[in-house]
């Protein structure tokens, strides 16, 4: 059964001009966890908000004492079987492009060319006064510069590349400042409580508004944020497919609906599309 579902995603493909809208399920087998998805139970975290960043000092420096925790996960991370199927039904002229909700940069490395980054990368920060914008590895070296001793390993990390760091820890990690005005820097990520920002979901838009068809891969839809873009979809009478490990909130809304390994079930969707 799931194979002749994964076939009749595969002849949707072939049409062409499919767009994928991933979520990060998708990155689960490169060894970054998700929040919603059936490794997500027991785990306990509320991420922090815009809001907090903005307004506290406090809460800047337990962001960048975690972030800096876990960084040297994050950064080590690689594509995995799932992201390079997506490319290679790009190069393989099937799917125009990629509009994902991930902030670790996984789909480009593996070789997607048209990628749309909803909620940012994690691979970049910004200053909130100046705009100046440093790569993320550049600030892990100044961070560790200014934290001699400090905790470079936790056992438990988010996708977000926030990772668990014991408070008296916390409260002694100095924040670096922006090293261009001294501003406070933010990472180049979407926060809950921050809008996407109007060229980016555009952009998205535009890209989901040009394909014949939209793939979900990976996502449970949870945040509006990438469930719209279904919406907009169906409205538009175009066929959604979901690919995914466990139910999502656009069930009711797809044409098909494949549930299992995305490592395993996208290299399959691949052969068989190219076919």
């Amino acid at each position: 059964m799931t194979r002749d579902g994964v076939a009749a995603v595969a002849a949707l493909l072939r049409r062409g001009d499919a767009v994928v809208l991933s979520g990060a399920g998708i990155s689960t087998e490169s060894g970054i966890p998700d929040y919603r998805g059936p490794a997500a139970a027991g785990r306990e975290r509320r991420p922090i908000t815009y809001q907090e960043f903005v307004r506290s000092e406090r809460a800047r420096q337990r962001y960048w004492a975690r972030s800096f925790a876990g960084w040297p996960f994050m950064a080590a991370r690689r594509p995995n079987a799932g992201h390079r199927a997506v490319a290679a039904l790009e190069a393989a002229g099937l799917v125009s492009g990629v509009v994902t909700q991930n902030v670790d940069g996984l789909h480009q490395e593996a070789g997607s060319r048209e990628v749309v980054e909803l909620h940012g990368s994690l691979r970049e920060v910004r200053c909130l006064s100046c705009g100046t914008v440093e790569a993320r590895a550049s600030l892990q070296e100044r961070l560790a510069a200014s934290n001699q001793g400090f905790l470079e390993a936790a056992p438990r990390y988010a996708p977000d590349g926030d990772a668990d760091v014991p408070e008296d820890v916390v409260a002694a990690f100095r924040v670096a400042p922006c090293a261009v005005c001294g501003g406070v820097l933010k990472p180049q990520v979407v926060f809950f409580g921050e809008n996407v920002p109007r060229p980016t979901y555009e952009a998205a838009r535009g890209m989901v508004d040009a394909a014949r068809s939209l793939l979900v891969v990976g996502s449970s839809l949870a945040v509006r944020s990438g469930y719209r873009f279904v919406l907009q979809a169906k409205e538009a009478g175009k066929p959604v497919a979901v690919l995914n490990d466990g139910p999502t909130r656009a069930d009711g809304e797809a044409d098909l609906k494949v549930e299992g390994r995305l490592g395993e079930l996208l290299p399959t969707l691949a052969a068989l599309a190219a076919a």
